[in-house]
């Protein structure tokens, strides 16, 4: 099972003992998988079974509404099953959407709104709504692959709604736009964190801090890897290039033409190829600082580059 399968399957498990709670939720499952039929039926369908499980709780624990789970092959592609639940008694329907004060659109005739701000006025009913929109159209994303949480709306103004009750909580939920649709989504690990603590996701949350540690630490020490190598190859780099320029001078004009502190430091980088400038130091006698062995190798350089220079011209 998928991460984002989890979490659906987790929360799909979790009902409030709060009424009014429990009406938030409807009204964002109807929202977001709910409409009127011509016909004037009240239709809830879905793909997941976790999503339809729960709306079917919901209703008979709220409203004491006794209906059946139906089931259907999807027509699309072969997908799979299609969940459905339908309310066709006009009494139950009104009672359904008076409770949770969802209104029909007046053009379409079928899309619900969650108009009515009395049902979220709390703040537990907010993530109870915020949850039930999860549920029905949300997905998130394999926090070991990276980090990405939506919930698609199938209209700018419920998506305004949307992100505005998850702002509610200091989260900064943005809205896309993807071909018909209207994505509220979170990107940055640790506000996705937060929303599977708005939502309740509490196993969820876990797991995911879990994996946030691992790929920080794995993170950390990748980082601290590159930068020793780096440092490594530069080191390397120019212990080379200084014994290049050192045996050059050998050849062309010999150590005694030195002075003695740059003919001592001469003799022990050739002897000592890989040793760092700190440990070259302590080899001299008196013993000298890194800054001091530099400026000698820099001296060195200079007089190995003038050669070049010479050799040049007489060609």
């Amino acid at each position: 099972m998928s991460f984002s399968g989890m979490v659906k399957e987790e929360l799909s498990r979790q009902v409030s003992t709060a009424r009014h709670c429990r009406i938030a939720e409807i009204a964002a499952l109807l929202s977001a998988c709910g409409r009127m039929t011509a016909d004037g039926i009240l239709h809830f369908q879905t793909e997941n079974y976790a999503v339809v499980r729960k709306y079917f709780t919901l209703l008979t624990k709220t409203f004491n509404i006794d209906t059946a789970i139906a089931i259907r092959e999807s027509c699309q592609m072969k997908k799979g099953k299609v969940y459905f639940v339908e309310i066709a008694d006009p009494a139950q329907i009104e009672t359904v959407l008076q409770g949770t004060k969802l209104s029909v659109d007046k053009c379409s005739g079928e899309t619900l709104y969650a108009g009515n701000g009395l049902v979220i006025q709390q703040s537990c009913c907010k993530r109870a709504f915020i949850r039930g929109a999860f549920l029905a159209s949300g997905s998130i994303s394999d926090p070991e692959k990276g980090y990405h949480f939506e919930i698609v709306c199938s209209d700018e103004q419920k998506a305004e709604r949307l992100r505005e009750l998850i702002r509610s909580f200091e989260i900064d939920a943005k809205i896309v736009m993807r071909k018909k649709s209207y994505v509220v989504y979170v990107k940055e690990g640790a506000q996705i964190v937060d929303m599977l603590a708005v939502m309740e996701a509490n196993v969820a949350l876990m797991n995911l801090e879990n994996i946030r540690i691992v790929k920080e630490m794995r993170n950390t020490v990748n980082r601290k890897v590159n930068c020793e190598t780096a440092n490594i190859n530069k080191t390397v780099n120019a212990a080379v290039k200084q014994t290049e320029d050192i045996r050059l001078i050998q050849e062309k004009m010999g150590f005694h033409n030195l002075n003695e502190g740059l003919a001592e430091i001469a003799e022990l980088r050739l002897q000592y190829p890989e040793a760092t400038l700190k440990e070259l130091g302590m080899m001299l006698n008196p013993q000298v600082g890194k800054s001091g062995v530099n400026h000698r190798l820099r001296k060195l350089s200079q007089i190995a580059d003038g050669l070049r220079v010479n050799e040049e011209e007489l060609l």
